[in-house]
């Protein structure tokens, strides 16, 4: 850590380490608001000002990048349980929106494998994100999603068999 470069109400936080993650994080936020950009920047300050403010705090127990992933999820949780007519009100809309300033850290959806991913149960198509695109452990990823880690890896396990099946039965190969 730079001297100066840790937060006052999270000490264990560097301005430095979070713009190092930030397009990863800004993907995963997209990822949970469906990849519409407005709402996923809307969540990504909210998930800063939880960080920034000590609300969420952070106390080394696991990586900053499973961290502020979870401040993440966990927020998107709560909040589009709460706000789903905006959600669609965004999304009629998200074409008239300017374009965003950071650019996400986003899965290669031109890659023949993204078809069978997106066509997973949303909880093992969470953790191939997590784990391949977001390069986090099954172990970080659990945490994320809020499972015990034998869940996480009954889930990797599940969409690597789903996949593998997916993969054979369209005649793509695997890699």
């Amino acid at each position: 850590m730079r001297d100066g470069d840790a937060l006052d109400n999270n000490p264990h936080v560097s301005i430095s380490a979070l713009e190092a993650i930030h397009g990863q994080v800004y993907g995963w936020a997209l990822s949970r608001c469906d990849f519409n950009r407005a709402a996923a920047e809307d969540l990504m300050q909210q998930a800063y000002v939880e960080v920034l403010s000590g609300n969420a705090r952070f106390n080394n127990k696991s990586s900053l990048k499973t961290f502020v992933f979870g401040v993440v999820e966990n927020l998107a949780r709560s909040r589009f349980r709460r706000v789903t007519s905006r959600l669609r009100l965004l999304r009629e809309h998200a074409g008239s929106l300017d374009g965003a300033v950071v650019e996400a850290v986003l899965p290669d959806e031109g890659h023949s494998i993204w078809p069978a991913v997106k066509a997973l149960p949303p909880r093992q198509r969470d953790i191939i994100e997590l784990v391949f695109c977001r390069e986090l452990t099954i172990e970080e990823a659990s945490g994320v999603m809020g499972v015990s880690i034998g869940a996480g890896r009954v889930h990797y396990d599940r969409a690597k068999k789903a996949l593998r099946m997916r993969l054979r039965e369209t005649g793509v190969n695997e890699e």
